[in-house]
């Protein structure tokens, strides 16, 4: 929102506030020489961006705006984005280990709640839970993609409807497509899961870095039944998603590396077993081999790939030995 429109809705605020009936369309249309189009999209911005915002039908059949509470400094923002932010910094604090900053993160989103009315707290609770769920992380070394904020909001926007979401994927002047998003997954490379109904009902991943441009629509739709996306990213051992590649993986760390191996989590369904040779077995299933394989070049020739035979011929020849570091 440029900084005019932001002043001409802060401007509107207070005319619904010292106004006891409220103010009308055709009002709004007068006092800031507008269409009447125009003063819709204002009462719109005005009831997403303040809680405390009433419109009411009056006995002429014309819809009025009025703010509950009269006093202008207390319009409420809404709060979503807000608990959405906390909650998601948490979670990274944890994952680093950083439980200092993940308490006191935990302690500005309680408290950032507990100053809502009930009601508003419980909606926000809630609005913010439907973002949450459908947003999972993957942390892996390396660097990442910067993602476009106006894609990352409206992909937001739509995973919190959920609404079906319009983009323009791939090529810059590629024809848009309609898609419907099941989940983001966070990673050096982030990926957009979701149905597109004109190929059918298979789950796809789309990469945030390719959306050009994104539009949550209004047009709600159902989740594939049964999807979860914490099952679904743990199909991959990154975050891309390979069906043909799927299965178990196993690898033998040699006994010099096996404490070190031993603090990874390479994958959430992993299971360890310690050889009597001092050397390490991780095993798990996951699809991805392609990211295995940028992960294992970093344990040079000290790891093994035991299965499966596609991923074993993909790092046969390339594990070096001069390495002076481990991952």
């Amino acid at each position: 929102m440029s900084f005019s429109k932001a002043q001409d809705l802060i401007r509107l605020a207070r005319l619904a506030a010292s106004r006891r009936s409220g103010i009308s369309l055709d009002e709004i249309c007068e006092e800031f020489g507008i269409s009447h189009r125009t003063a819709q999209r204002m009462t719109d911005a005005l009831e997403t961006t303040f809680m405390n915002v009433v419109a009411e039908d009056g006995d002429d059949r014309r819809r009025r705006w009025h703010v509950a509470d009269p006093i202008l400094d207390r319009l409420q923002p809404r709060q979503e984005t807000a608990v959405e932010a906390l909650e998601i910094a948490d979670r990274s604090a944890q994952a680093d280990g950083r439980f200092r900053h993940a308490s006191a993160l935990a302690d500005l989103r309680h408290g950032l709640l507990a100053r809502l009315a009930p009601k508003d707290a419980a909606r926000t609770e809630a609005d913010a839970e439907a973002v949450l769920t459908a947003m999972g992380s993957v942390t892996r070394p390396g660097p990442r993609v910067n993602l476009a904020p106006r894609v990352l909001d409206a992909v937001i926007e739509a995973l919190r409807g959920p609404f079906r979401l319009q983009l323009r994927y791939g090529d810059p002047d590629a024809p848009e497509r309609v898609i419907e998003p099941h989940g983001l997954l966070l990673g050096h490379r982030s990926y957009l899961v979701a149905r597109q109904p004109s190929r059918g009902d298979t789950i796809l991943n789309f990469r945030m870095d390719r959306i050009h441009t994104a539009e949550a629509l209004d047009e709600s739709f159902a989740f594939a039944p049964g999807f979860s996306l914490e099952d679904y990213a743990a199909q991959a051992f990154g975050v891309y998603q390979d069906p043909a590649q799927y299965g178990e993986v196993i690898w033998r760390f040699a006994p010099e590396v096996a404490v070190r191996a031993a603090e990874f989590r390479f994958h959430p369904t992993q299971a360890l077993e310690l050889q009597d040779d001092g050397s390490l077995i991780v095993m798990f299933h996951a699809a991805g081999w392609l990211e295995m394989a940028w992960h294992l070049y970093q344990w040079g020739n000290k790891v093994e790939v035991v299965a499966p035979e596609g991923l074993r011929s993909l790092v046969e020849g390339y594990q070096r030995s001069d390495f002076d570091g481990l991952p």
